[in-house]
């Protein structure tokens, strides 16, 4: 099958959505289909080797010069090149650039808006490349990866006339943080675009109920596909009694990932008598908006007489992701949204790492489905408290968890079985001479 993936790349950050997308693409490259993992914006960053293009549409630097001059909409495209190259977008991705909703609201919407936005040369840019008949024939299926690129689905249609998926991994958050009336703009017009698509694909099934009444879209038009992980590299960790009980955070550092709910939940077990010693390991990119939060809770620590047991080990390279999950007892990232994926808690488990999580979103699916973990409920500090502690005191439950979050993972999780579900829903709109399966819901599980 020939698949061409449009995926939006996160400058010099670490993305999940990225990662993910990387994962499919390279597993289904394995498979031996014909996959074109084609970025927008910014080469993506990942911590496996990228099988992205290197040609990059959209470049970030365009499209910030196309928002806010009329001038470079209309610039030829030769001296384009200039910020379109590859080392311009590369240089632009190392600066420290905000990327919060607030400060993106009007350009959210001009790339919403498609055709009939200030970013029109890039879309002709792009439709004209697919008319170029780059994959000897058009693709079998065109899948975006997010519903941010939405205005992209009419115009892609037509140059390649192939079937549209739109994948749906987390986007509410960023369209919940636009102030109004941009955000119902942003709702609206993504809307309007569904028409378009054929197929939604959600990275669980809390999500795709969620966005069918969020995006209001149909529920039938809505498969689920589970995230997978190559677990190749993840090997579970030697079940020992060490004298220090580390508990880990790996995520974004951002008020939204809760690293401040954990580091009072830590600060409530310090006070127990016989909770010692031990220490709070934190990793995970760090954006120039967030270092007054980290700063705050540092603080905070420091304040409880904690400094020494608090250590943050900055975005961490996939050799020292990997070690860093060897080296924790227990994983906890209480976010304070309701999260739509849940890579890293997959990325411990697979590590032989029990986690412990809020009872929202898909961590209760994928715990419930793992068994490799504990749940407690959202906004309760002194529950996820307990649940650590209840750990620590019974090392026997952490390492049945443990054992059985590594084995189900493997089970329900793999980069290989995300690929497989993925096809199935590429089968349903009649791409490839296969039966049709049915789409994949929690009911698949039972």
């Amino acid at each position: 099958m020939k698949i061409l993936y449009l995926t939006a790349g996160a400058a010099g950050m670490y993305c999940g959505s990225c990662l993910r997308d990387n994962a499919l693409a390279s597993e289904l490259l394995r498979q031996g289909h014909e996959v074109t993992l084609q970025p927008l914006y910014t080469p993506p960053l990942t911590d496996e080797p990228s099988v992205s293009s290197e040609k990059v549409f959209f470049g970030g630097i365009s499209v910030y010069l196309e928002q806010h001059s009329a001038l470079f909409r209309h610039t030829p495209r030769w001296l384009d090149k200039l910020w379109d190259s590859s080392f311009a977008l590369k240089a632009a991705s190392k600066r420290s650039i905000a990327v919060d909703p607030d400060s993106l609201c009007e350009m959210t919407l001009s790339i919403l808006k498609g055709e009939h936005g200030n970013q029109r040369k890039e879309i002709a840019k792009l439709t004209d490349w697919l008319k170029t008949d780059p994959f000897d024939g058009a693709p079998d299926v065109v899948d975006m990866q997010n519903s941010m690129l939405i205005g992209l689905a009419k115009p892609v249609k037509e140059a390649t006339g192939s079937p549209i998926c739109c994948t749906l991994q987390g986007e509410d958050l960023f369209l919940d943080g636009m102030r109004e009336p941009y955000r119902s703009q942003a709702l609206s017009l993504i809307h309007e675009h569904s028409q378009y698509v054929d197929a939604f694909l959600a990275v669980s099934d809390y999500y795709a109920d969620f966005m069918a009444d969020y995006l209001k879209i149909p529920r039938s038009k809505i498969h689920v596909v589970p995230l997978g992980i190559n677990l190749k590299e993840y090997k579970p960790k030697q079940l020992t009694s060490n004298e220090v009980f580390r508990v880990g955070y790996f995520a974004r550092i951002a008020p939204e990932k809760g690293l401040h709910v954990l580091a009072e939940a830590y600060r409530l077990l310090r006070r127990r008598g016989d909770f010692a010693p031990a220490q709070l390991e934190v990793a995970g990119y760090l954006a120039p908006e967030h270092k007054h939060y980290l700063q705050k809770i540092e603080r905070e620590m420091r304040e409880a007489g904690l400094a020494g047991e608090f250590h943050y080990h900055g975005a961490l390279e996939r050799e020292s992701k990997l070690n860093f999950f060897q080296n924790v007892d227990v994983i906890s990232i209480p976010t304070t949204y309701v999260e739509a994926k849940g890579l890293s808690v997959l990325e411990a488990m697979a590590s032989g790492v029990p986690v412990v999580q809020p009872r929202h979103g898909s961590f209760t699916e994928i715990i419930e489905r793992t068994n490799g973990g504990l749940l407690f409920e959202p906004g309760n500090v002194a529950a996820l408290a307990d649940a650590i502690y209840s750990l620590w005191k019974n090392p026997e439950l952490a390492n049945d968890l443990a054992r059985q979050g590594a084995a189900n993972v493997r089970e329900h999780y793999s980069s290989t079985q995300m690929a497989e579900r993925a096809l199935s829903v590429y089968s349903l709109l009649r791409l490839v001479d296969s039966p049709i399966p049915k789409p994949y819901s929690q009911a698949d599980y039972a």
